[in-house]
């Protein structure tokens, strides 16, 4: 499996003044090159290669960091191209469509250049690297990591992205590490761990006790906190002072750092309980939920502001190094489904904490029942992914109060 080691430079002040030289001129023709792509509808690297070439060497930039510039453009346009197709920029012909479709991709002056072998070498043994940049070849540039990050950078292959971030460069470098192959789950739905991830409580599985779930990552830890910094951040825009600016910028990276801290301990938790009782991980598919979900002004901050693409993200390369399986499902209705009977009804979540069920008047917490569904859902999805025959799914019965989007819950 592919994994992303970053490691941080230590460059002495001439070096650091070398590397962001070479950021600022790389990127700086980046622009001159996005600008040509727009105006000449130019989009894959091969014929920005062809026509441009010429154009960017003789901007000082060598053979390689040029083609890894025509490339950084050709990929910036595959993506705006796919965001305008997925329509993340609105409808065709709307205002805000037709304004990022007839405009330049723009690069920032210190945004990160990718190198390979030929530009970048690492010395692991002295903890140095040998770095091309617009002065000439500048070796015994100093990196420090962990000692688990130096051991996983012996098998690195491929590209290492030199990064700028708040007045430090870092690189990240991308490593090949070996992983187990999963073991196959019991052949019922009990050999899968449930997860439902959630506002309130950020993730509940089917073995958390209902009557006392983790507080760790509750309403009683994780939202008061993030409450606090909301409240925080709100109070220093509206002083909207240089000084107030500075603490926001440093602010930023502080939040960013504890959810994903969060996401770490949630997702090390997750995957130690799976492999030590032998089962597979269960997870929900939230792609889209941003524009699926309709919730109050005041719960929309929580639900767009939590990294659940990191969490999921997390679970999966964690999962694969420990050979435990992972099955990703279609979300939608399984916390209105009864997980003893099937039976599914948006009336049945009587409240955010609590379900009761209209059909067998089974009783229980909505967010366990929630995560019940999701591992049969796992269960079947990696089911019928190992059979070459797929198996058909039976509907459940629903009153008229269900969705009616493509797509309904199917439970067994």
């Amino acid at each position: 499996m592919k994994r992303i080691v970053v490691v941080k430079l230590e460059p002495t002040a001439d070096q650091f003044a070398a590397l962001e030289s070479t950021l600022v001129s790389c990127n700086e023709v980046a622009n001159e090159v996005s600008g040509w792509a727009q105006s000449m509808r130019l989009r894959s690297q091969r014929s920005l290669q062809v026509a441009l070439y010429p154009m960017v060497k003789t901007r000082g930039l060598s053979a390689q960091p040029a083609l890894h510039v025509l490339r950084k453009v050709a990929d910036a346009y595959t993506t705006r191209q796919a965001n305008l197709t997925n329509g993340n920029y609105g409808r065709p012909g709307s205002k805000r469509y037709t304004a990022v479709a007839g405009t330049a991709v723009e690069f920032r002056p210190r945004a990160a250049q990718p190198f390979d072998d030929r530009c970048l070498s690492w010395q692991l043994d002295l903890s140095t690297v040998s770095i091309w940049t617009t002065a000439g070849r500048m070796r015994g540039v100093r990196f420090v990591c962990a000692p688990w990050q130096h051991k996983l950078l012996a098998s690195r292959k491929g590209e290492s992205d030199l990064v700028y971030r708040d007045g430090h460069f870092y690189l990240h470098a991308t490593v090949d590490e070996p992983s187990p192959e999963p073991a196959p789950p019991p052949d019922t739905a009990e050999g899968w761990l449930g997860v439902d991830l959630g506002i309130v409580n950020l993730a509940v599985t089917t073995d958390d006790d209902p009557a006392t779930l983790d507080v760790r990552w509750s309403a009683g830890a994780v939202t008061a906190r993030r409450k606090k910094y909301a409240t925080l951040r709100a109070t220093l825009q509206r002083v909207g002072t240089k000084s107030a600016k500075r603490k926001l910028k440093a602010r930023r990276r502080k939040e960013q750092r504890f959810a994903t801290d969060i996401n770490h301990q949630l997702s090390k938790t997750i995957v130690a309980k799976a492999q030590r009782t032998g089962r597979g991980i269960a997870v929900e598919d939230l792609s889209g939920i941003r524009d699926r979900v309709r919730l109050a002004r005041g719960r929309r901050t929580q639900l767009h502001s939590w990294g659940y693409a990191q969490l999921r993200a997390q679970i999966t390369y964690k999962a694969e190094m420990a050979g435990v399986p992972v099955a990703v499902v279609d979300p939608r209705n399984t916390s209105r489904t009864c997980s003893h009977c099937g039976y599914c009804d948006k009336a049945n979540r009587v409240s955010q904490a609590t379900f009761r069920c209209r059909h067998c008047q089974w009783a229980g917490h909505a967010d366990h029942n929630a995560a019940r569904n999701i591992a049969a859902l796992g269960h079947r999805t990696y089911r019928a992914a190992q059979s070459t025959a797929p198996i058909a799914a039976t509907p459940p019965a629903a009153s008229g109060n269900v969705s009616s989007k493509p797509g309904p819950f199917r439970a067994e």
